[in-house]
């Protein structure tokens, strides 16, 4: 699977968290998915990068709410 799938399916995964994350985690969630899929605004973060840590982000609510990722 590639980055771009993988970022794609959690995502959606992210929708499943039994509850919301909190604000800051949801500001972080936000950036990482507006620099993935629109681009760096301000920063040099590549929007591979920026996949890559969204994934992660999800990855770590999902493991905080009991959920496999």
């Amino acid at each position: 699977m590639g980055l771009k799938e993988e970022f794609e399916e959690h995502a959606e995964k992210v929708k499943t968290l039994p509850k919301a994350p909190s604000n800051d985690d949801m500001l972080i969630l936000y950036g990482h998915f507006k620099q993935a899929t629109v681009g760096p605004v301000n920063t040099r973060k590549s929007q591979e990068d920026a996949m890559g840590d969204y994934i992660t982000k999800v990855k770590q609510l999902l493991e905080a709410a009991g959920m496999a990722s």
